[in-house]
């Protein structure tokens, strides 16, 4: 029987970057994975300054504090591209994106949606706390709270944007919205979840072996600066973010949690 490949992401720590700037990163690598330009699928790991996000659905209605309060707290809101609602980034909590061509991967959108699923709550395990699914909205819940985020896009077969786990951050500004246009739901976090001190390296080396075992690849450790050469504009293209807005079809394909 022939031997079943070994698949291999190159990983790279992007440490704490504005959302902008991660943003940007992600189209020029999926502009570059979709032209061929880079072999092997990218899983970027980052922390964020406050920002929150709108999905394709909106969510701006789902902000419950006065556009004044959001002016005076210094935290932007920005469109993207991705599935789905509101969310709110922040320090502390764990962000992957993961920018895989689900084609050469033997994934479905659906497919990718749920192992992102299964690497949170496994990584939630590993502090005693009981994560599990609800049928409500995808991503990582204890009980009626919300420990994990999901929103994916999908370009040329190529995803992006990724998951959000909440590890050791401040919850203040998820309670000035309505997560994912939940009425009523509140987040929560792993430090919050067992009661003592959460370290946000230990729990991303955690999750990142769930994820090499959950889609049973290899993570290549990679820098910053082993990406420049997969970065190169290709010769009869720039990528820009309008670009990276999915096809009819390929928003049909995207899910949110």
């Amino acid at each position: 029987m022939k031997p079943r490949k070994t698949h291999v992401w190159h990983a790279v720590d992007l440490g704490r970057m504005p959302y902008p700037d991660a943003w940007d990163l992600q189209l020029r690598l999926v502009e570059a994975r979709s032209q061929g330009r880079v072999d092997n699928d990218v899983i970027l790991f980052v922390e964020h300054p406050p920002v929150f996000t709108l999905g394709r659905r909106g969510g701006r209605e789902n902000l419950l504090v006065s556009e004044e309060t959001l002016r005076q707290s210094g935290i932007p809101v920005v469109q993207v591209e991705r599935g789905g609602n509101i969310t709110y980034h922040g320090p502390g909590q764990l962000v992957v994106y993961p920018i895989v061509h689900l084609p050469g991967f033997g994934l479905g959108v659906v497919d990718m949606v749920d192992r992102l699923e299964e690497v949170m709550i496994r990584t939630c395990a590993a502090w005693g706390v009981a994560a599990g699914r609800n049928k409500l909205n995808r991503g990582a819940w204890v009980g009626m709270k919300k420990i994990g985020s999901i929103g994916i896009a999908v370009r040329r077969g190529v995803s992006f944007h990724g998951l959000a786990l909440n590890v050791n951050l401040d919850l203040t500004p998820f309670r000035w919205i309505q997560p994912c246009g939940l009425e009523g739901v509140a987040a929560t976090s792993i430090q919050a979840e067992c009661r003592r001190p959460a370290d946000f390296s230990d729990v991303k080396r955690v999750m990142q072996t769930q994820i090499a075992a959950v889609f049973e690849t290899h993570l290549a450790t990679a820098s910053m600066e082993d990406l420049p050469s997969l970065l190169l504009p290709s010769p009869d293209t720039s990528p820009a973010r309008e670009k990276a807005v999915p096809t009819a079809a390929e928003n049909r394909r995207s899910l949110r949690g």
